[in-house]
């Protein structure tokens, strides 16, 4: 799907650090070329090694890192870009970018590149909500970055609330979204259905099958991508539902049937 385009993740330091390995895998899969920029905070959490062999590609830290080529690297980087990812993005990050600071590799490339620019922020719910930062991502989105939405939940400091990365399924679905704007369906309706359904035989003993759930959702998220208004019509299943579609949950075969009809 994404075969022959070249995705840069700039990676900053922050404990979300770990799910940006597996946006990197993901890209790989899809056909994907991944250049990793990693800020020296961002290697404390997880190792320009790892990234290498995920991504296999040299990964850059240090923007005065002994010259391996005669390409101005993050020029190069910058104009190489087909979308520009970063992930986690700290407030530091946010900040410095949205005031054109340009004081490591990842700062000095980003603010290089013509490329659409992904934003997936991280931290604690109350520097989040700092006024500062908010009308830091609102410059940012203004000058047409697009920003994803964070994800409440147990946050590294022990709180919980607003403030964490998304998945890294949302990551890799706007990336997608961007460089394969297909929309021939656009204006219709899709009905998927998906998944087992359960038939109680008594209090405890139901019949089902094995159904996964997989295949339909899949379905469902690529129509959805094609620009369709989707309904999922979900039993019982082992996958998460796609995020931009309307589910329907259900039980039973009769269930099933009502929601169709």
């Amino acid at each position: 799907m994404l075969n022959g385009r070249n995705i840069v993740i700039g990676v900053t330091g922050g404990i979300a650090v770990y799910k940006v390995c597996e946006v990197v895998s993901n890209l790989k899969k899809l056909g994907a070329c991944v250049d990793v920029i990693m800020t020296k905070h961002a290697a404390e959490f997880v190792t320009p090694l790892t990234f290498q062999t995920l991504s296999n590609r040299h990964v850059t830290v240090d923007m005065f890192a002994p010259v391996t080529s005669w390409e101005v690297e993050h020029i190069s980087l910058a104009q190489k870009a087909d979308v520009f990812v970063i992930a986690p993005a700290s407030a530091n990050t946010i900040g410095k970018y949205a005031c054109g600071i340009a004081d490591n590799m990842l700062l000095t490339t980003v603010l290089a590149t013509k490329a659409p620019v992904v934003i997936a922020p991280a931290m604690n719910t109350s520097m989040l909500e700092n006024t500062a930062v908010q009308e830091n991502l609102k410059t940012l989105e203004k000058r047409g970055c697009v920003i994803l939405p964070t994800e409440s939940g147990r946050l590294a400091c022990g709180q919980t609330g607003n403030g964490r990365m998304c998945a890294p399924s949302v990551i890799v679905d706007k990336i997608v979204e961007l460089l394969c704007p297909k929309q021939d369906l656009k204006g219709r309706k899709v009905l998927v259905t998906a998944g087992a359904t359960i038939q109680k035989l008594d209090a405890v003993r139901y019949i089902t099958n094995f159904s996964s759930g997989k295949m339909g959702c899949e379905i469902a998220k690529n129509a959805a991508e094609r620009g369709a208004a989707v309904t999922l019509i979900l039993g019982k299943n082992n996958v998460k539902p796609p995020a931009n579609v309307s589910v329907v949950s259900v039980e039973s075969t009769e269930d099933m049937f009502n929601a169709v009809m």
